[in-house]
């Protein structure tokens, strides 16, 4: 009997015919079926099985007209089995499709195409610690744990059909397993850092030693992703859960007319259908929450119970270091082969090698460099993030918050804590190697630093802030204050951060509403400081009567980002216009990787020599005025398209993707909408795409809303229904006592023994 065919590292143009042909034939099998049928919420709620689950009695889910459900259950155990059930019900393609990417699976989905992409996953050695953190689980988590599998297993035994995802993808039913679920969590647990190190290596190798050493020092001052979402697959897919962005604030009793604490939370992630939150509500002996989870991750990652709110953004922690390794003699690296089995060909044999600082890899798609490069991560060590996960979900104070977070390694979170009894705090959830305050001399790292992974702090080490001193913790991914421990280098600009205190300070009393406008805010001070550099270096002359408008609009433009501003349009049309024209901006390619443009490009304009800004903007001003002509707003620059991955494909993508609209916001508006600088119209990727607000003063003041919908199953009435809500700055108020859920209820779910 023959065996995996050896071959290539994957990702080489000899997989690109055979890659296309099965590609090919994904998309002709799918044009020979109609497309999806639309289905009503009743008639998806009928396909949920609802007999013979693992559970001791029987269980209640409410539903409410969008798909949203809220369990009843009478132990901690069965309601652990009905999240794993609901988790199936709505998001089954999406969750399955993230278990093969965690596993490096990819080709059995897409066929040749994604063998380097299983490659690259395979050599991040994902589930390394999963081993030994299942060993580590206390018994509550692990029984949790299990319920929440034996769920989504009963779903795959017994749903009458799959998604039409499944059948594309030719996923088939396959029982999950603790360590599937183990690593997925570290899949979403991956480093923000390496979505950066990803293009920066490219460029690296690119660019002459002098110049990467004088970019170096002006990227790490420079700020942090204003749109983390990486341009290649291999990138993309590695990095498609990791908790790049976010805003999060709690405002302190004493800013509040009820003198219990308000909360506020809008994550920003890819946009994409499905969304990469699912709302949830659930009840029993041992939680009483509602807030937000990822699908195929048994917690909540966002929400509140009768006395706690917790929301989150990401640290930018850089919990990972890339170690050079050319020194090492050849017998210090271990090889070890495995088989990626490939859709539509024989499977492949592919070497994978590790050594004592790290898995090796420089020869994979996502890090690539002509230098050996080792990594050393945090998530290789065990730790336990879901037990710290479930606790904080039944925390009653700022005491219990803080322990629980105590034992969080990654990826590492600004945690923001709201009390029903007023208080709010804000710490640091994460396990951080002991480095020096200084950055890091380059990108990659010789051996001797190591010696910072000797030891690692963790939140008890890391700075907290808390009421009465602070009377609102605001979290948008800027850099900690007052830390003895380096958290990270790429920290976002202060902007949101800075905004969203303003608006808070401005008004003397804080309410749900204050915190709905917070929300939508689309301001940004920023951009009105290089549009008044722009203008102040702008020539004296005759301008023709369209570009006298367009000059008009930019002078007073208000900085706001909405989808109808000319001014927005006006100064994103002019900057890109002139910088594309300034040949000396020799980094531009470089800041564009590390999405941190506005930043940099301030500075580099500003220290032009006499003369050469003015030129450049009177060499752009004509193409710019056609230009702001035909696109006349902000809204025909800046557009959002909802687009499953199927979406992306030719032929059917039509099928999974939502026609386009209009978008409010920007790069640096507390209403995040990232975009790059350029002058044709574009789809903005990633940005907000859920928010939550909860007044500690009711349990049933909770506001929540995603940007698409519940449901991830193709044309059902809930696949996207949300998104006109989130559209206009609504939300769905979702309640917390029991007597408000039962009323609250549209549709009713009893999951029997």
């Amino acid at each position: 009997m023959s065996g995996p065919r050896p071959g290539p590292a994957g990702g080489r143009w000899q997989d690109l015919p055979h890659g296309v042909a099965v590609m090919a034939g994904m998309i002709l099998r799918d044009l020979a079926r109609p497309a999806p049928m639309p289905l009503s919420t009743a008639e998806r709620l009928a396909m949920l099985p609802t007999s013979g689950l693992p559970v001791a009695k029987p269980v209640t889910i409410h539903w409410d007209r969008h798909q949203i459900p809220f369990i009843e259950a009478g132990s901690d155990s069965d309601l652990a089995v009905a999240l794993g059930a609901v988790h199936a019900h709505l998001r089954l393609g999406q969750i399955e499709t993230m278990r093969r990417i965690a596993l490096g699976r990819v080709a059995e989905m897409i066929g040749p195409l994604g063998i380097g992409i299983d490659r690259s996953i395979r050599m991040m050695e994902l589930g390394r610690a999963v081993p030994d953190m299942i060993a580590a689980l206390p018994a509550a988590t692990l029984q949790w744990a299990e319920g929440f599998l034996a769920g989504i297993n009963h779903h795959l035994r017994h749903a009458a059909e799959l998604p039409r995802d499944c059948s594309i993808l030719a996923i088939r039913p396959e029982p999950w397993t603790l360590t599937e679920l183990m690593t997925l969590m570290r899949l979403s647990s991956a480093d923000i850092s390496w979505l950066i190190w990803s293009k920066l290596l490219r460029i690296r190798t690119r660019m002459a030693p002098r110049d990467w050493e004088s970019l170096w020092p002006r990227l790490l001052a420079g700020g942090a992703p204003a749109d983390p979402t990486p341009r290649s697959m291999a990138a993309r897919v590695a990095g498609s859960m990791a908790r790049a962005g976010s805003n999060a604030a709690a405002v302190s009793g004493g800013r509040t007319a009820s003198g219990a604490a308000l909360i506020a939370s809008d994550p920003h992630l890819p946009y994409g259908l499905p969304n990469p939150w699912m709302i949830v509500g659930m009840r029993s002996p041992g939680y009483d929450c509602i807030g937000m989870m990822m699908p195929g991750l048994p917690f909540m990652a966002l929400g509140r119970n009768p006395d706690a709110a917790w929301g989150g953004t990401s640290l930018h922690a850089q919990s990972s270091d890339l170690f050079e390794i050319d020194g090492l003699p050849d017998d210090a690296i271990e090889e070890r082969f495995e088989t990626i089995r490939v859709r539509g060909a024989a499977p492949r044999r592919i070497r994978l090698r590790r050594t004592a600082h790290g898995p090796l890899v420089s020869d994979g798609l996502l890090l690539p460099s002509p230098r050996r490069l080792a990594l050393r991560w945090m998530g290789h060590r065990p730790s336990d993030e879901l037990t710290a996960m479930l606790a904080v979900a039944r925390c009653r104070d700022w005491p219990g918050f803080q322990a629980a977070l105590k034992g969080f390694a990654v990826s590492g979170l600004n945690m923001v804590f709201a009390g029903r009894d007023g208080q709010v705090g804000h710490l640091l959830a994460a396990y951080l190697p002991v480095r020096p305050l200084a950055p890091s001399a380059d990108l990659n790292l010789p051996l001797a630093c190591e010696a910072a992974w000797a030891s690692h702090a963790d939140a008890s080490d890391l700075p907290v802030r808390t009421s009465p001193r602070h009377p609102h913790v605001v979290s948008a991914n800027q850099a900690p204050v007052g830390s003895a421990v380096p958290a990270g280098f790429f920290f976002s600009p202060p902007d949101r951060a800075q905004r969203i205190a303003a608006l808070l300070d401005d008004v003397p009393t804080v309410g749900v509403d204050t915190l709905a406008g917070l929300q939508s805010d689309v301001a940004s001070t920023r951009s009105l400081g290089l549009r008044d550099l722009l203008l102040a270096h702008l020539a004296i002359r005759r301008w023709t009567p369209g570009q006298q408008v367009l000059l008009s609009a930019l002078s007073v433009w208000d900085g706001l980002y909405r989808a109808d501003s000319r001014g927005a349009l006006a100064f994103e049309l002019l900057l890109a216009g002139t910088v594309g024209r300034l040949r000396g901006l020799q980094s531009r390619r470089a800041y564009d990787a590390v999405w941190m443009t506005q930043t940099l490009l301030a500075d580099d304009l500003d220290g032009l020599p006499s003369g050469a800004l003015s030129r450049a903007m009177t060499r752009a001003m004509a193409p710019t005025a056609r230009r702001f002509e035909r696109l006349h707003d902000w809204g025909g620059l800046h557009r959002i398209t909802l687009t499953h991955p199927l979406g992306r494909l030719p032929a059917i993508g039509r099928r999974y993707r939502r026609p386009a609209f209009r978008a409010d916001g920007g790069n640096n508006t507390v209403h995040k909408s990232s975009h790059t600088i350029g002058v044709r119209p574009h789809h903005a990727r990633f940005g907000s795409c859920a928010r939550h607000i909860s007044d500690m003063s009711d349990p049933d003041a909770n506001f929540m809303v995603l940007l698409g919908g519940q449901d991830g199953w193709f044309n059902s009435e809930n696949f996207d229904d949300l998104t006109p809500l989130w559209r206009r700055g609504d939300y769905v108020r979702l309640p917390l006592r029991a007597g408000s859920v039962a009323a609250w209820s549209v549709f009713r779910t009893i999951l029997e023994p």
